[in-house]
């Protein structure tokens, strides 16, 4: 009995000796917590100081961590974040909070009392207390969405030879988006969006709580080479995501909101999801003017027309009906949200920055909603392009994307009214492409392309000279009719007999303007296409570095009173050359018109007209200047042309000729002798009165 006790005394001993150190920073065995925690609470022996955390934090915060935590194989819930990973069966909790690189045991925060060895210092108890607290307060608000309320900001590239986007943790956005083939002015590539000025976020609302997408901090899964989900695990099974996929070769990525098991966090009444976009718009190009007078919020009425906010002026619309795409348009680049389905509504609002402001051009703000529905695992779906405004681009993308529907993403190009636009993309836009396929020099295209219009409008331009010559050729007899019928009381009659002189001689004064006229729609068309057409933008020729922007040869830092707004700082060789080739044309075409020294003010005025054009397009692109003095010039060689070509004398044979046949009456020219005549005897009977009156 004695061997026995002794062998006993020794085995207690040596386990009394043996026994493990309790660390107060781990978490305590299940077993021993339980026993102890249930009795100190049953029995309520262990007071919480007020800079403890009392029971009642306790349990709501074992209940939070297992209805919103991850969810293992043993029952319990784990809820881990950077400072603090905890978990819980519902009344008991394990784990520790980080505090200055000390692991304090979350169960020592209550009862102090169970740990065996030295706690920390007050001061990381107090800060342990109310990192918890907060943290209970976060999953009481935000529920399983708490737990990324905090984290690291990291990116995850996707790329293709197009595009390189910089996909953030922080709001599962894309924070940078650069494309690959245009040069920024400043150097490098032009990057359309950057994580100090751009940001999106879709925001859900449950009964009590909305959820901002940009408050958290996804995790990102890398589901393939072109796939990367932005992931947010919610716990109790819930999840909820942002989808992206850059496929090779494209200016578009896809973006699906994915979700699992949020019945259990959204409730089934919330039908609609919030879309919020901010965008401090960046310059991209060295002329400010151009680039702010392109740039505003365009948007698609869902089946209907393409609109968009002022771009000289700070603009907002409140618009209560489906939109089908939102864009941030720039002059050359664009980045629009295309919605699968549509947007509900939508305020717009667009804000126009100080040129003191030499970076930037104007905020932008949209604020959209989307159907939305819990149990649906994909409720939302978006083609988000980040591209330049090409128009071959954008019409494929048009076609493409959404067969079904007609996202006229070309009207991201302004390309004037109806007519012109017509013009453009029916006859320029794909001559101008053809010419690429075959010419890399884009001077050398623009002078072919403007050889090809010169063609088109050509007989409209004969038809011109002709009648200018012919009305040169009647000017001796207009001024013997003038001479022979002086006077106010003569003019009718002057007027009768100058259309009697065109009628035999089968001149029609309007047939120098009518051409003329017909012209202008083409002129106009292409004073809009080439500020838009990005091909040139970067294109060299001759002195000019960029087509697509003034080709200064002179600049200055003072502005000039008045006129610098539409001028500038600088002076460009194109739009001298245009202006000197004006003048030439102007001087060549009063000389060859009957009146020219009849109205000597007129004369003056066509002359100031160049003045005035130098002044307002010393400002536009190259090309467009380039363009005009080709124009100009080509026109001025056709006039000396049809002068050594086309004989004056076969022409006043002609109409002499034509004097002498009978020639019957045109309608016009019926009514308008009908009413001289009324308006002859109007006149006789006016002056019978004053005669009368007089006596």
């Amino acid at each position: 009995m004695l061997g026995l006790l002794l062998m006993g005394a020794v085995i207690l001993g040596f386990m009394w000796l043996n026994k493990p150190e309790v660390d107060p920073n781990s978490p305590m065995p299940q077993e021993q917590l339980t026993s102890q925690q249930e009795k100190a609470i049953a029995d309520n022996e262990l007071a919480s100081p007020s800079d403890s955390l009392t029971v009642a934090e306790y349990n709501m915060l074992a209940g939070a961590i297992k209805q919103y935590g991850v969810a293992d194989s043993t029952g319990r819930s784990s809820f881990a974040t950077a400072d603090m990973h905890l978990s819980s069966d519902g009344r008991n909790i394990q784990g520790y909070v980080k505090v200055d690189s000390v692991d304090v045991n979350i169960n020592y925060l209550v009862w102090p009392e169970l740990s065996s060895t030295t706690l920390p210092s007050q001061l990381v108890m107090d800060r342990a207390v109310a990192a918890v607290k907060s943290k209970l307060r976060d999953l009481s608000q935000y529920r399983g969405f708490a737990r990324y309320l905090h984290g690291d900001d990291t990116s995850v590239k996707l790329e293709n030879d197009l595009v390189s986007l910089d996909l953030s943790s922080k709001g599962g956005m894309i924070s940078r988006a650069e494309l690959k083939k245009y040069d920024s002015f400043r150097g490098g590539k032009v990057v359309v969006c950057n994580p100090d000025n751009d940001n999106y976020s879709f925001i859900l609302n449950s009964s009590d709580r909305e959820f901002d997408t940009r408050d958290f901090y996804f995790t990102p899964v890398q589901e393939n080479d072109s796939t990367v989900l932005m992931n947010l695990e919610l716990g109790g099974g819930a999840s909820f995501g942002l989808r992206y996929t850059l496929l090779p070769g494209s200016y578009v990525v896809k973006l699906d909101v994915v979700q699992k098991g949020m019945e259990s966090v959204i409730p089934s009444s919330v039908v609609t999801m919030d879309f919020l976009w901010h965008q401090k718009m960046t310059r991209q190009e060295k002329g400010r003017m151009f680039e702010e007078r392109n740039s505003a919020i365009y948007y698609k009425y869902a089946g209907g027309d393409v609109e968009n906010l002022s771009e000289a002026k700070n603009d907002n619309d409140e618009i209560n009906e489906r939109i089908k795409w939102i864009g941030f348009k720039n002059q050359f680049f664009s980045m629009a949200f295309i919605a699968k389905t549509h947007f509900n509504r939508a305020d717009l609002k667009s804000e126009v920055l100080s040129t003191l402001n030499p970076e930037y051009l104007k905020e932008m703000d949209a604020v959209a909603t989307v159907d939305y529905s819990a149990s649906n695992a994909n409720p939302a779906s978006f083609d988000i392009l980040i591209g330049p405004n090409l128009y071959p681009l954008l019409s494929d993308l048009s076609d493409s994307l959404q067969p079904d529907d007609d996202l006229n993403l070309t009207r991201l190009i302004p390309l004037g009214w109806t007519l012109f636009r017509w013009i453009n993309t029916w006859i320029v836009i794909p001559v101008f492409e053809i010419l690429g396929k075959w010419f890399t020099n884009y001077g050398v295209i623009i002078l072919i392309l403007t050889l090809f219009i010169k063609l088109i409008i050509f007989p409209f331009t004969y038809k011109s000279y002709m009648s200018q010559a012919k009305m040169r050729l009647l000017n001796p007899e207009i001024q013997a009719i003038n001479e022979k019928y002086p006077g106010q009381e003569n003019a009718m009659v002057r007027q009768q007999k100058t259309m009697e002189l065109y009628s035999r001689a089968g001149a029609n004064p309007m047939a120098g303007c009518l051409p003329m006229l017909l012209q202008m729609p083409v002129l106009i068309a292409m004073f809009t296409f080439f500020p838009s057409c990005i091909e040139l933008r970067g294109e060299s020729f001759l002195w000019a570095k960029d087509l697509s922007a003034p080709d200064a040869i002179i600049s200055w830092t003072t502005n000039i009173p008045l006129i610098s707004e539409y001028f500038g700082n600088h002076i460009s060789l194109f739009c001298l050359l245009m202006t000197a080739t004006n003048i030439i044309y102007t001087k060549i075409t009063m000389a060859s018109q009957a009146s020219s020294n009849a109205m000597p003010g007129m004369k003056w005025m066509m002359y100031l007209m160049p003045l005035m054009f130098l002044v307002f397009f010393n400002n536009y692109a190259a090309g467009l200047s380039y363009y005009y003095f080709l124009s100009l010039l080509i026109t001025i060689i056709q006039t000396y042309v049809f002068r050594h070509v086309v004989s004056e004398e076969k022409m006043r044979a002609k109409m002499a000729e034509a004097a002498k046949k009978p020639r019957k009456k045109s309608g016009f020219m019926a009514r308008l002798e009908e009413a001289q005549r009324q308006q002859q005897a109007a006149l006789r009977e006016q002056q019978k009165r004053q005669k009368g009156n007089r006596r």
